[in-house]
This record gives C-alpha cells, sequence and structure tokens, in this order.
C-alpha cells in the first residue's frame, strides 16, 4: 500500500495510512472505539500471528479493506502473544475531542511496544530481567550497552573477540539487539536483532544525547570517557528507548561500566554446560537458580539470577555477603525477614512507571502498603551487627512522607484504570470532593432547595423537577405565578404552570450536568500531578528498592544454608582448591537415594586431576560440582560442601558434552574443537578447567592424540587446575612424566553382568570402564553384550600377543558360533564380597556425620543386594 496518492480514500483511511507510513515495519494498532483495528497487510500478518478474525469490510480507493481487531481490554494479552513471537507494534490513541472533530478524531501514535522496551506488568516476566542490548564494533572491538528499561539499569562494556561477546550474549540473553546495517552479529542466528542506520551510532553525537539526559557536562564521571564505542552504543540505544516510549526517561539518570575482569569470567559453553539459570533443554527447572531462588520478591529472583551470572573476584564484598548470611542465620532472622519482604511489590518497576507516568492506580497502592512494612522490617535489621546488613538498613529507609502522601491520595482498593475514576481518596481534593457530592446528592440537594423555596415563598405546593430539554427548574402553578419572587426567571411557560429558573438552580445546573465529567477530569489531573509529585523522591525509592532486592537474595541464601546444609567456603589467597564431601547442589536434590560426597584437593603441587571410571558412574557430576561450589563461593553463597577453601580464580572453562551446530554448519567435533582451542587459548595459572571425554568425536588414535596433547599443554603451558575425565586409559601414565598431574577414578564394583557405581572417588586409574554393563543397564539386548564381549576378549588376547599379529579387522571378520557362551568375568562373588567386607570396616557411626553414615549404610545395602544376587 502506497501512500502517494492519498485522495481516492475515505479520511480515515487517509489518516490510517499517513501514520502507517511512519512505522511500515511494525504491526500498527489503530484505536477506533473500544477497538484496536489492523488494516491492510498488518491485518493480514496479525490474523495470522494471533489467530483473530481476517475480516473485508467497506471500501478505500474502490478495494474492499481487510481488517482485523483485538478488544481494547483485551490488549494486554494479544500484546504478550506479539512481544513473544518477537513482533513490535505501534499503539495509535484518538488524542482529540470527538465531539469538536470536523472528520476523524485526531490520532498519534503515543507508543510503541517493542520485545527489549517493555515495562507494563502484564507483558513482563515477573522474575526475569527483559533487557536491551545495543552493539557497535570496529575490529575486533566492541562496544555494549545493556538496558532494562523497567528498572532503569544502564551499563556499557567493551569487549576483544568474538568469545567475549558470545560468553556475553549468553549471560544476557536480551530480548532486543540494536545493530548498525553493515555490522555482522558473530555466532548462530538470533531472534531479536533490529538494524538501524550507522549515524544512529555516531560517537559526539551520542555523547551529547548522553549528557543532556543525565545533566552532566561530560561522561568522565561515569567512567567511560575513554570507551568510544561503548559510548557510541549507548546512544543509539538510549535513542532507540526515547522513541519507542514518546517520553522523557527520567529514571534513566546514569550508567555503570562494566569490567570483564571484574568477575570471574565464563564463556558461552561454560554457561550452558553449568546449567546456572537455563538447563540444556532451554526450560528452567534443575538448574542452580531453581535450587537455590526461594527468594521473597521478583526483584530478589532477578538479582540472584544476575548474581549468578556475575561471580565476582571482590573478597571485600563476598566476605561482606557471607558476614550478612552468617549473621542471618546466627540469628535465624532470616525466618522474620522472608515473611515480612514478601508484602513488598516490584518496586524496581513500579518506580519506573511512575518514572514513565504510566502507572496504574494499584502500582501506587501496591508502593504504598510496600513501604509501610518497612518500619517493621527495620526493627528486625536493627540488632544484627554485620557490616551489609547495616549498610542495607540504611539504604531501605522508611520513606514516611511517601507513605503518608499516597495513603492521603489514594483509596484503599482502586480500580485498575484511572480511565474509570474512583481512585483518589475523598478529601484530598475539595473541588473534586465538590464534584463527587454534586454527582452523587443532586437529589438531596434538589429536595433541600425545594423546601427551602416552599418555605420562603409561602408557595406549598412549589416543587423543583428535571427534565432533558430544559434541564432544572422550579414549577408553580398559573395561579400562583404571580407570586414568584424577583430573581425567578421565567423559562417555560404551560397550559396549567409556569416554570422558573433562579441564578442558585442555575449555578447548581451547571455544576451537576457536566459533575460526573469534570469529577473523572479533575481526577486524572490529580493523578498526573500526583505522579510528577512522586519524581522528587524517586532516586531514595530506587536505592531502597535495590538495597531491598539485595536483603532478600542474603535472606533467601541464608535460608538456603540452613535448608540444604551449605556451608561457609575460605577464601584464601593460596592458590587452589580444596573441598571436603562435596556434592552437586542439583543433583543432590533430584536423586531418591543419598548423594555419595566426594573430596577434591588441588594445589601448586596437584593441578591436574585425570579420573577414570565406568560411564554413569558419576564423573561429569564430580566436575560439574567441583565448578558450581567454586561459583557460589564467589557469587557470595554458601557451598554445598563440610568445608571449602578456595584460593584466587579468574576463569571457569567447562568442555563437557557436544552437539552439532547446524545452524553454523558445525559437526560435533568442529564444536568439541572451538571449545577446546577457547580453553587452551585463554586458560591461565588461577583458572579451572573441566575437560570431559576430549578427543570421542574422531577416531581412536587421532582422539587419544588430541587428548594427550590437550592434557599436557594444560598442565606445562597453561598450568591451570584442571579435571580431565576420560576413557583413554594410556592417559593414566600421565603422573609418570608430569608431577601436578594424579589419577583419580570413579568406583564401581562388578558382580557377574551386573555392577553398582559406588559413586565414589578414589586415588588411582580405573582398571576397566565398566561399558559393556552400562550396555546392559541401558536396555542393549543380551545377545549384543555376548557378542561384544566375544570381540572384546579377542581384542585383549590380541593386545597381550603384541605388534605383528595381523591386522585388527580381522577380529570382526571371522564368525564366531552363535550360542559360544560368554567368556566367564575377571571379577565375581569374591570381589564383591571384599568390597561389601571393606565397607563394613570403614563403617564407624561414632566418627561419622548423619549424612556420612546415611551413604555408607546406602553402599551397604547396594552391595549386600547385588551379593545376595
Amino acid at each position: 500500500m502506497t501512500t502517494s496518492d492519498l485522495s481516492s480514500h475515505t479520511p480515515m483511511m487517509q489518516q490510517y495510512l499517513k501514520i502507517k507510513a511512519d512505522h511500515p515495519d511494525i504491526l500498527l494498532f489503530y484505536r477506533m472505539g473500544d477497538f484496536y483495528e489492523l488494516f491492510f497487510q498488518d491485518a493480514t500478518r496479525a490474523a495470522r500471528l494471533l489467530d483473530i478474525t481476517l475480516t473485508r469490510r467497506g471500501q478505500s480507493a474502490g478495494e474492499p479493506i481487510p481488517m482485523a481487531g483485538v478488544p481494547v481490554h483485551a490488549a494486554e494479552s494479544y500484546l504478550a502473544r506479539l512481544l513473544r513471537l518477537g513482533e513490535s507494534v505501534a499503539i495509535c490513541e484518538q488524542v482529540g475531542d470527538p465531539a469538536a472533530a470536523k472528520g476523524p478524531v485526531e490520532r498519534k501514535v503515543v507508543r510503541i511496544v517493542t520485545p527489549g522496551t517493555v515495562t507494563d506488568e502484564a507483558l513482563l516476566e515477573e522474575r526475569r530481567e527483559n533487557l536491551l542490548v545495543c552493539l557497535k564494533a570496529r575490529g575486533e572491538q566492541t562496544g555494549l550497552a545493556i538496558l532494562d528499561l523497567a528498572s532503569g539499569r544502564f551499563q556499557v562494556q567493551e569487549l576483544k573477540g568474538e568469545e567475549p561477546l558470545l560468553g556475553e550474549l549468553e549471560r544476557l540473553q536480551p530480548a532486543e539487539i540494536l545493530i548498525p546495517e553493515d555490522m555482522r552479529l558473530p555466532g548462530p542466528e538470533r531472534g531479536g536483532v533490529k538494524r538501524r542506520a550507522p549515524w544512529h551510532f555516531e560517537t559526539e553525537a551520542a555523547r551529547t544525547l548522553l549528557t543532556r539526559q543525565f545533566g552532566t557536562r561530560d561522561l568522565a564521571g561515569f567512567g567511560c570517557d575513554h570507551m568510544p564505542l561503548a559510548i557510541g552504543a549507548a546512544g543509539a540505544l538510549l535513542q532507540y528507548a526515547q522513541e519507542t516510549q514518546k517520553t522523557a526517561l527520567p529514571h534513566i539518570d546514569g550508567l555503570s561500566v562494566q569490567r570483564r575482569d571484574d568477575g570471574i569470567i565464563l564463556d558461552a559453553a561454560t554457561r550452558r554446560n553449568l546449567e546456572l539459570t537455563t538447563n540444556l533443554s532451554g526450560g528452567r527447572d534443575n538448574t542452580l537458580a531453581h535450587v537455590l531462588d526461594q527468594a521473597a520478591t521478583a526483584m530478589g529472583s532477578r538479582l540472584l539470577a544476575r548474581w549468578l551470572h556475575q561471580p565476582l573476584r571482590d573478597r571485600r564484598i563476598l566476605k561482606g555477603r557471607h558476614g550478612a548470611i552468617s549473621a542471618l542465620l546466627d540469628t535465624r532472622a532470616f525466618e522474620q525477614i522472608q515473611p515480612q519482604l514478601r508484602g513488598i511489590g516490584d518496586l524496581e518497576r513500579i518506580l519506573t512507571r511512575i518514572a514513565l507516568g504510566s502507572a496504574r492506580p494499584r502500582d501506587l497502592t501496591t508502593l504504598r502498603d510496600s513501604l509501610a512494612e518497612l518500619p517493621a522490617l527495620q526493627q528486625t535489621l536493627h540488632p544484627l551487627r554485620a557490616v551489609r546488613l547495616r549498610e542495607l538498613a540504611e539504604g531501605i529507609g522508611e520513606h514516611p512522607r511517601v507513605v503518608d502522601l499516597l495513603r492521603r491520595a489514594v483509596i484503599d482498593q482502586p480500580p485498575v484504570l484511572i480511565r474509570d475514576g474512583g481512585v483518589i481518596a475523598q478529601g484530598y481534593d475539595a473541588e473534586l470532593d465538590e464534584l463527587r457530592a454534586l454527582s452523587e446528592n443532586a437529589d438531596q440537594f434538589l429536595l433541600d432547595l425545594e423546601q427551602r423555596e416552599r418555605e420562603r415563598t409561602g408557595i406549598h405546593n412549589l416543587k423543583v423537577a428535571y427534565n432533558r430539554v430544559h434541564g432544572y427548574y422550579i414549577e408553580i402553578s398559573r395561579g400562583q405565578s404571580d407570586r414568584a419572587p424577583d430573581d425567578y426567571t421565567r423559562r417555560q411557560t404551560l397550559k396549567g404552570a409556569e416554570r422558573f429558573i433562579t441564578p442558585e438552580l442555575k449555578r447548581f445546573e451547571d455544576k451537576v450536568l457536566s459533575a460526573r465529567e469534570r469529577a473523572l477530569a479533575r481526577e486524572k489531573q490529580l493523578y498526573e500531578a500526583l505522579l510528577t509529585q512522586l519524581h522528587a523522591p524517586l532516586p531514595d525509592l530506587r536505592r531502597s528498592a535495590e538495597a531491598l532486592a539485595e536483603l532478600d537474595v542474603l535472606a533467601n541464601l541464608a535460608e538456603r544454608a540452613d535448608s540444604l546444609d551449605l556451608t561457609a567456603p575460605e577464601l584464601t589467597d593460596q592458590p587452589g582448591v580444596r573441598i571436603e564431601d562435596g556434592r552437586h547442589p542439583v543433583v543432590e536434590r533430584v536423586l531418591d537415594e543419598p548423594f555419595v560426597p566426594n573430596d577434591l584437593t588441588l594445589d601448586p603441587k596437584r593441578r591436574m586431576l585425570v579420573i577414570t571410571g565406568p560411564n554413569m558412574g558419576g564423573k561429569s557430576t564430580y566436575m560439574r560440582q567441583a565448578a558450581l561450589i567454586v561459583l557460589m563461593a564467589h557469587v557470595g553463597s554458601f557451598v554445598p560442601a563440610r568445608r571449602a577453601l578456595i584460593g584466587p580464580v579468574d576463569r571457569i572453562f567447562t568442555r563437557i558434552g557436544a552437539s552439532d551446530d547446524l545452524a553454523s554448519g558445525r559437526s560435533t567435533f568442529m564444536v568439541e574443537m572451538t571449545e577446546a582451542a577457547n580453553i587452551l587459548n585463554h586458560a591461565t595459572e588461577h583458572s579451572l578447567v573441566l575437560m570431559d571425554e576430549i578427543g570421542r568425536g574422531t577416531s581412536t588414535f587421532d582422539g587419544l592424540s588430541l587428548a594427550f596433547a590437550c592434557a599436557e599443554h594444560l598442565a606445562t603451558r597453561n598450568r591451570a587446575f584442571c579435571l580431565f575425565a576420560t576413557h583413554y586409559f594410556e592417559l593414566t601414565a600421565l603422573p609418570d612424566q608430569y608431577p601436578t598431574i594424579a589419577n583419580v577414578h570413579i568406583d564401581a564394583v562388578e558382580h557377574g553382568d551386573r555392577i553398582v557405581f559406588l559413586h565414589a572417588v578414589k586415588e588411582g586409574p580405573a582398571n576397566q570402564s565398566y561399558g559393556l554393563h552400562v550396555a546392559a543397564l541401558a536396555g542393549v539386548p543380551k545377545a549384543v553384550i555376548r557378542r561384544a564381549r566375544q570381540r572384546l576378549n579377542a581384542l585383549e588376547q590380541q593386545s597381550l600377543a603384541g605388534p605383528g599379529q595381523g591386522p585388527q579387522m580381522s577380529l570382526f571378520a571371522a564368525p564366531l558360533p552363535e550360542e559360544e557362551a560368554p567368556a566367564p568375568p575377571e571379577d565375581g562373588p569374591d570381589t564383591t564380597s571384599q568390597a561389601l567386607r571393606t565397607a563394613v570396616d570403614e563403617l564407624d557411626p561414632d566418627g561419622m556425620t548423619p549424612r556420612e553414615a546415611l551413604v555408607a549404610l546406602y553402599r551397604l545395602k547396594e552391595l549386600a543386594a547385588l551379593l545376595r544376587e
């Protein structure tokens, strides 16, 4: 549809097409009465996306008009669906007075709703951040700006290389990404990417825009004056936010600089593999956040997720958090604080809507009721001596003036929307009270006036009445009309009566006939003034919201420490990681049987552990739990271990599992090698590296060679602290060559064709892989298992015979009898009995914790059951 010649269209379609021309690429919700209508291509597209009826009504330019619509009262649900699909919508409202309009009522776009600029409560996920990200690149450098419009949090950083950028995008999971038209975004295809003209990202124009927004002379005070790419990205982002909101953004009053080295660096693969907030299937179940998040407020949940993705290296901050959790545990104060926090709403987002002028009446009552909880919360915090808790109490404050203002201004339970009226409380404004009284008490006024006029005139049959044509009047019979006072003005003459109006009744009429409309207009005026009045305390209220969110996280972590048997970690300056009885916080929660805890020791003399043992034995769990314990300690949480001493850590790397990256055309092995290359190129002597089954995606000899070389490089060049799990038993010879490498294995016991996984980590290499046993557990047919065992025995015999015995492929060419009995197992009842006797000898109820005793008894039960069979 072109707009070059609009004369052939109806006046309303001319108006629509002019507005649509300014928003060609997004859906336009065009307000018509109680519906938002969509026309032409927008209607066709919306009908498909929303599964609503597409009709054709009327004509314009001689053609039927395709149209579809959604009710105004249900628009939010449709907007939410469109946003989830990555669509943006321009909201076009009637802004003119229909009574005064000549032709179509004046309309204009009042805001543009996009996936990254949503602030409406109904359109946001309560416990998840909704981020808008903007990028500007030059060579290997990328400037990154991040805005959470719903809270006003505005951050910038500059990164070098694709790997850090992909890691940040994985951390942020932005709802929308803005990039210049000529920029290539690395990594797989992403949704929500919007391309903008390059001039939007010009640094000097961005600097001017930002300083005007913040009311500053320059950006030096924010620490980003020397970051031209980040400034360009921030300016483009701010301009986009202003364009979509169509209003000032007073809550965006500054920005902060993020420096990657301030925290423990996690790349994109590590974030996925550790399943911090999202599991490998894309859901939230069985993630670290799912286990740790019992926050009382949505603000707390969002902050905890940020903490999990940004583990810190600043020991001062971490010790402050650990000290606060200890104080909350020692006094059991968290048991009182959490219920108090549940009475507090999502202040971060409410305050943003107040700043944008879009807050609804119930936002104000939630703010009022939340602030009213603060004095009781302060009484709970007062006895606590932890430094961080004292700082938070000061930041929270009490805000009695705001509470008093909102109590006076807004009724206890207002309607959802101000347009319905009935929001402003009685006694707040005399003019509004009078208008309401006129509207609500008109009948009583007329009765009182009638009585007064009868007494004044002595005319006992005088009456005050109303009709639609003549309005209010005083009626006197024709015979009594000559007794009418001088201030009576004749309004109408009837056959048997005269009707009059008085100045008092005229004033009443002028008031009462428009009282409801004027009352509603006055109420809207007062409501807007109230929102403006709340702008002054916004900075203090935002600090309060931030402090409440952190207090919520700390109280939540204290409760989790109590419920999940977590221990305060010890952060030391000595390099290494020492964990006693460590557990996997997520796996422990989903197991039906007791979790078997294990120790871990890494230090300058023992930097790498080569881990062998059966599949399903727990190698990956052991490795992941080490990383999660280190990460939790650097979040400020207590950890699932009896004791944890953790030295300086700068990065955590994981190379665990792999799948094809079909979108980028990369095979499983290519993905594996890309991740390994990133580790080998960036790991340092303070990094924690998890390498699981490196080399398995290619041929045996290639894989073994690569695994050996990677382990050797990590041990001698990177000198990282490394857990290296493998099925290549040849790697267990590495400790003979490199003293900083040690062997450990995951214990298991074989009984005939059966296996029991003991999940205990023991020193030394495993003696076999138990692959056939695991295949049997998976349900592989017994005939296949027997055949595999025969081939395995033949391979082992050839290996013992040494080289020169003929090509190995001949082992698979020679047929074997179908019914040949499987070779007798090397291990049997004697092995199981010995394991059972050892377990009994190690059982020491007096010297064990309840958890250790429970695990030991479970292992005894499993071994005894295996022996009985």
